[in-house]
């Protein structure tokens, strides 16, 4: 089971965030999901819909590169690197050109085969440091 959790996970990476494909969404999320993140509590498929227009039109050349997966019963840990290009704004920051890179890690909890709950933490005072706006 461990395996096909983890798997849930990659498809995030490869198929919603690398090729660019958020209909992926609604196969890999629950509709009662709930992300728990540094900038506050995302739910169902629509909050994550959110964050994930939000760092696509922030960095439309957006990469994961994933460093690390594991899982344990219904428990999915991924370490990853983000990486892209500031083309869009990012918490009212114009667009700057420069180049972003990342680290984060996440912690999903599966239910039925698809992500119930999420804990991620990413370097967001990195991003904005990286861009420019935070000093």
């Amino acid at each position: 089971m461990s395996e096909q959790n983890a798997a849930v996970l990659r498809r995030v990476v490869e198929g919603v965030w690398n090729a660019k494909n958020p209909a992926l969404i609604s196969e890999l999320y629950s509709e009662d999901f709930v992300m728990h993140t540094p900038v506050g509590t995302f739910q169902g498929q629509d909050g994550y819909r959110q964050i994930y227009d939000t760092y696509v039109t922030a960095f439309p050349d957006c990469r994961f590169t994933v460093d690390d997966l594991f899982a344990t019963g219904d428990k999915v840990v991924l370490r990853y690197t983000y990486a892209g290009t500031h083309d869009g704004e990012l918490m009212e920051v114009a667009p700057t050109g420069k180049r972003v890179s990342i680290g984060g890690i996440s912690i999903a909890r599966i239910a039925d085969g698809k992500i119930a709950e999420e804990w991620p933490v990413w370097d967001l005072h990195g991003v904005m440091q990286q861009i420019g706006a935070d000093s």
